[in-house]
């Protein structure tokens, strides 16, 4: 096992441990949907709630449950290690926003701290394996989307010089460049993150030399950068 695999098995046990002490509640939620068995069981043991129901919550809008943070929060062990081990199939944007509908940033200090560090220790792991459990497009837009920032990402991408990251930047320029997304990049099953500026910017900077892509010196792509450019420059930008 690697040294970054390794931290981010000491992560996700960690995150078991801080969200242990979040104990079963009565759960309500819209019986159209779900059946008493099913409240039932989401209401009883974290353990004994199947795989199915547990994806359902990810999957189902927040609407359907009275009392949707708590939980999401309590299911966050049995979603978070699944989905970055690559077993969780739900959409990893959908989790982002799910994670922000729920509020994570806002709980308790041990809680939030703890999904924090998973973050910290799955991106390095993911620029160190290539392939990756999860594409290296879902796993930037999951961690961007839930701690709203992508720069620090991307720093960390910068000084990861390994083959397995400058593989996942061939990978990740072959998905973006395609139809020229980049140009309207959105991360977020509800597009709540705008990242053409600041990742366009970064692959046409930081990160040029290392990929042989001829794609980033199309004359349309270049022009739209010194747009986006001028736009962030400008007194008048928010």
């Amino acid at each position: 096992m690697s040294y970054s695999h390794h931290q981010l098995m000491t992560a996700l046990d960690a995150l078991d441990r801080a969200f242990a002490g979040e104990v079963p509640f009565p759960v309500q939620g819209c019986t159209f949907c779900y059946g008493e068995q099913h409240l039932a069981e989401l209401s009883g043991p974290l353990h004994l709630i199947s795989d199915g129901m547990v994806t359902s919550v990810a999957m189902k809008a927040p609407s359907h449950w009275d009392d949707f943070p708590r939980l999401f929060r309590r299911l966050t062990p049995r979603i978070v290690r699944p989905v970055v081990t690559g077993q969780f199939h739900v959409d990893e944007n959908l989790i982002a926003s799910r994670l922000l509908e729920a509020g994570w940033t806002t709980w308790d200090e041990p809680l939030a701290d703890a999904l924090r560090d998973v973050w910290s220790a799955w991106w390095p792991t993911t620029l160190h394996t290539h392939p990756s459990p999860v594409p290296i497009r879902e796993t930037l837009s999951l961690i961007t989307v839930a701690t709203n920032t992508l720069r620090p990402w991307l720093d960390m991408w910068t000084a990861t010089r390994a083959p397995a990251a400058d593989a996942h930047l061939a990978d990740l320029i072959d998905d973006v460049m395609f139809e020229f997304e980049i140009t309207d990049l959105r991360m977020g099953f509800y597009n709540e993150y705008h990242a053409t500026a600041e990742l366009l910017d970064w692959l046409l900077t930081d990160a040029r030399d290392r990929v042989d892509d001829t794609r980033l010196d199309e004359p349309y792509l270049l022009a739209h950068h010194r747009t986006a450019g001028r736009h962030r420059d400008s007194p008048d930008t928010p």
